[in-house]
Order: C-alpha cells, then structure tokens, then sequence
C-alpha cells in the first residue's frame, strides 16, 4: 500500500506502465528460455535413456508417458484445469477482467515440457505466451491497474513471449494487435515496444541471436512466380480449412468422453501409433522444419519403415501429403489424451511441408522450374494467415526469420490469398471460434467490445413498486404517490409477470375519483411486447431498444418479474466502460 500511494504520486501512469512493460517483457523472456531448456533437458534424458536398436519402437509409448506424466502434474500437483494457452489468454480478457489462475504462472511449463520433451505433437508457444500473460496479470493486480492496463499488460507478454521464442519484435508486436486484439495507440505503442525489445534481449542472453528458423534467401523473387504465389495461397487457405475443421472435429469427440483413462487410452494409442509410421510427426516438429527449409527431405524417412524409399521422388511427396494430413491429426490426439502445448508449432510444420509440397509438384509437370526452398518458406506465412487468421503476423514473422525483406512481396501475395481463402469457410480462426460462439470474443471493434463487457444482471433496476392483478384504480393512484417511476409491474403471487400498467394510460381515470374502487388494474394491464432475458447478450438488449423505441424493458425470467433496465442506465454504463477500456 506504501508503495503504491508513492508511486500515485511520483510517477506518472504512462511512465509506469512503460517500466513495468519492460519487467514483463522480461519475465516472458525468462518463461521461453526455462520452457525451451525444459523441454530440451527432458528430450535429451529420453535419448539417454532410450537406445537405438528399439528407437523406432519407443517412439509408440513416449508420447503416452509424458503426457501421463503431464496429466498426473496437473491433477494432484496443480488439481485445476491446465487450458489451452491463447484461447485461456483471450477468454481472461473478455470475461475474466484480464484475470488467469495463479498457477498458470508455472503450470503450463512443466505440463508443455512433459508433453512436448516425451514427443507429443505440439508446440510451445502457447504455454509459453500463457505464462508469460499469467505474470503480467498477476504484477497489473498487485500493483492495482484499471482494466485497460491490464490487458494491455497481457498484450505486453504476450508479444514479450512471441518476440524470445522467434527473436522477432516486430512480428510478436503484430501478433499482439492481430490475435490478442489490443488496440494499437499511442499509448500501447511504447510498452509493447519494451516488452518485446526486453523479451529479445532475455532470450539473446540465454539463447544466442541464432534464429528458430534460419533461412537465407539464395533466389529473390521473379515476377514470373507471381501466379504460383497466388496460387500457393490458395492452397494454404484450403489446407487451412482443414486444420480448423479436423481440429474441431477431434476436439468435439474427446469432448464427450468423459472419463480421463479412457481419453489417454484413445489418444494415446492413436498418436503412437501415427508417430510410429511417420516419425516426422513426433514433437514440435522444429528440426524437421529446418531441413525442409534446406531441402533436406530426409526427414520424412529417418527412422521410419520407409527409409529404403528415400532417393524416390514420388514416395516423398506421398510421405508429404501424408504429414500434412496427418498433422493437425497428432496436434489433436495429445490434445485429447490430457496434453498440453500449443497449434503455432504445428502451424508452421504443415506450413513448411505443404509450401515443398506444392513446389514439388510445380517442378514435377514442367509447368516452370520453381525455387523448392522459397515456397516451403512462404508456404509457413501461408498457414499462419489461414490458421490464426493473421496475415500480417505471417508476413513479418517469415520476413523475420529470414534475416531480410527480399521475399515481402511473395509473403504479402500468399497470405493475402490464405487469409481470403479460408475466410470464405470459417470467419474465425482457432484461437477465437470457441469465445464467437458463446458470444465472448472481443474484437477491434471497440462499440461490440463495450457492449461484451457490459452485464445484464449488473444493469436491472428493482425500485419499480408492483401491483397484485386484483388492485384497483385506487392502489394504483397510491403507488403512483410513493414512487417516481411511470410503469408498475403487475406481479402474481408466485412472482410472475402477469402485465404491465404505463402512466401515460391511466393519465385521465386518475383524477376521477369516483372509479377509484370500480377500475381494476386487470383491465388496464397490457404485456409488453418487447423484454429481456437475464442471460441475453447487451449486443440483444441494444437491438430490442432500438426496435421498441421504449425507454424502459422489463427483464423476464421463464415468466417471472425480475425488474427493469432503462435505455439511459445502459448509455451511462456504456460512456464509463468507453473510458475504462479506452487509451488515449
């Protein structure tokens, strides 16, 4: 409390903001180097241990060990859900105030590393973006900040944790407006800039300035490949397509399960059993990555039961339709059985593949002699746009990592046509379906945000006096003396809304006071056309204001009188969250 009346008076909000932006972006800097050194010691311990004659075999139970291991964590060390790190992100901030759990400031490093160290077919930027948020969350509630500086702290950690596992500030800043949804200001420009400058140094530090992907461009761009380009994104949109729906198509079935050993069971056997026939799928993928970005498809083969197939060209590109198929199949499956990682990982692996993939297939009509590597590069940007739904964070991530901008126009070409593709089947990405259909997800649309975070049952106003249907004429002129309000609910005994008596009706009959005792309420009532239910969304109640033109909507209940919401409360409440979410 010393500190915080001090720093009140002392220090100015945006200078403060900016110091801490700068903690934050180290603290999620510090969370991708312990992930990435966690996962890295337990793959190395699984090596030792494991020797080479039975390495192809193994690789059917690895990935069920850690993601028991990971299970056995979360339920009696953590003992509460460990949820996907992105959507958890964007689901605390719609809903939550920017709040997340306190154990999300450990747990999903030690389950990710689990799930990932033993193989599990996912990635690690997730997790990693979920702890580094859960930091900022924690600090934005210790030092007490408003609303819109706690999502902005979490917009801050997020691109901090983005910007040390890719070392590329200005893609996780992308990222941080594209998929966090933070309004890009002058105000949030600064400290996104620090955290992410921070998060770089961090990792730099600990990891080296060595990229995740390294990659040189040996052949710029030729005018010619243009129609490829398009074409290329084209196609990563469709394969984009696929990855939602075949994610949410396996994540609906798990859903049901309900029994945790028989989800282990299920998902466990199915991801040993596809790693065991395509190696390539086992873990993050981030090797398998490099070489194809080489040229290498060795990949594909290592380890496999088709390695005496390896100098066949038509047996790669088999084996690569099949990883790209497959793929999102493994992602869900250590999903299903209990673990936990991240899709960016698997993203850019089905990115990767399906850019050789399509170059190959270039190359083999004749149609034109295509650069092999360039289209698997680009063919990573491709998927992030369809994926995530974020354009711009493929363009300059891809551009990042491969150390210049020779290659923005194609970037620019494909993600366009990946992004415009896959919008024609499924307006939201992965990250957001979920909170679209429970009607949670904020957007940049700061009017429907407003709306979000505004509650019904935080707006109902109760000091409307009620009538019993059997009152008079003569009850009625006596509430109308002991209230200030212009309707009277006409309520049952049980408390249900039997009508409604509006002032402007009776205006006349009140001054005769001789039908005071013949009038009754019954015949005056009439039921409203228009109400509210409790549970309605405010996006519903502004419309039903809108179509009505009434000032006051009653709030119903299955039939019973809860109270009421007037059109002024929700322009009062809408003008005071307008300044609580707003930076100038």
């Amino acid at each position: 409390m010393r500190f915080h009346r001090w720093r009140l008076k002392h220090l100015k909000e945006r200078t403060f903001i900016t110091l801490l932006s700068i903690v934050v972006g180290i603290i999620a800097g510090f969370a991708a180097v312990i992930i990435k050194n966690a996962v890295r010691l337990t793959q190395n311990l699984v090596q030792t241990v494991i020797s080479q004659e039975v390495q192809n075999y193994i690789y059917f139970a690895l990935p069920v060990m850690g993601i028991f291991l990971a299970i056995l964590f979360i339920k009696y060390a953590v003992r509460k859900p460990v949820r996907h790190g992105i959507p958890n992100v964007l689901h605390s901030i719609s809903q939550l105030k920017g709040k997340l759990s306190n154990h999300n400031l450990f747990s999903s490093v030690i389950s990710s590393s689990l799930t990932v160290g033993f193989g599990g077919s996912v990635g690690l930027e997730g997790p990693t973006v979920a702890t580094g948020a859960s930091w900022g969350s924690w600090l934005s509630r210790f030092f007490r900040l408003s609303y819109k500086n706690i999502i902005l702290m979490l917009a801050c950690a997020c691109a901090g944790a983005m910007a040390a596992i890719f070392k590329a500030p200005i893609a996780a800043i992308v990222f941080a407006v594209e998929v966090i949804m933070i309004d890009l200001t002058v105000f949030s420009l600064v400290p996104l800039l620090m955290a992410s400058a921070s998060a770089v140094m961090t990792s730099y530090l600990f990891l080296g300035q060595d990229v995740l992907y390294p990659f040189e461009v040996k052949q710029t761009f030729e005018l010619g490949d243009l129609p490829y380009y398009i074409l290329l994104g084209i196609f990563a949109g469709m394969v984009s397509v696929y990855f939602s729906k075949m994610y949410l198509f396996f994540g609906g079935i798990f859903d049901k399960i309900k029994k945790g050993r028989t989800r282990l069971l299920l998902g466990g056997i199915g991801l040993g059993i596809l790693i065991f026939f395509f190696p390539s799928l086992y873990g993050e993928g981030y090797e398998a990555i490099n070489l194809c970005l080489e040229g290498d498809l060795e990949y594909l083969f290592n380890n496999s039961l088709f390695y005496d197939l390896r100098e066949e060209l038509w047996a790669a590109l088999i084996l690569l339709a099949a990883v790209i198929l497959l793929k999102i199949i493994a992602t869900s499956l250590t999903f299903g059985a209990g673990g936990v990682g991240g899709i960016f990982a698997p993203t850019l692996f089905m990115g990767v593949n399906t850019g050789m993939l399509f170059a190959q297939v270039i190359n083999l009509t004749g149609l034109k002699q295509i650069n092999t590597n360039n289209f698997a590069l680009i063919g990573m940007a491709g998927l992030i746009a369809g994926v995530l739904h974020a354009p711009l964070t493929g363009i300059f991530l891809i551009a990042d990592i491969s150390g210049g901008y020779k290659l923005f126009v194609p970037l620019m070409v494909t993600a366009t046509f990946a992004y415009v593709t896959v919008r024609a089947f499924t307006p939201n990405s992965v990250y957001h379906i979920q909170l679209a259909r429970r009607k949670e997800l904020l957007t940049h649309d700061k009017d429907a945000n407003i709306l979000q975070l505004m509650k019904v049952k935080k707006l109902i106003e109760t000091d409307f006096e009620t009538l019993p249907p059997d009152a008079t004429l003569r009850d009625l002129v006596g509430a109308i003396s002991r209230n200030h309000r212009n309707l009277f609910p006409v309520v049952d005994e049980d408390g249900m809304l039997q009508g409604m008596v509006k002032m402007d009706d009776v205006r006349q009959l009140i001054f005769q006071q001789e039908l005071y005792d013949k009038v009754l309420i019954k015949d005056l009532m009439y039921m409203p056309k228009f109400y509210i239910k409790p549970n309605d969304s405010m996006d519903i109640v502004a419309q039903k204001f809108e179509t009505s033109g009434r000032f006051n909507l009653a709030v119903i209940d299955n039939g019973k009188y809860i109270g009421f919401i007037s059109r002024a409360k929700v322009f009062t409440n809408y003008r005071k969250q307008m300044i609580n979410v707003s930076h100038v």
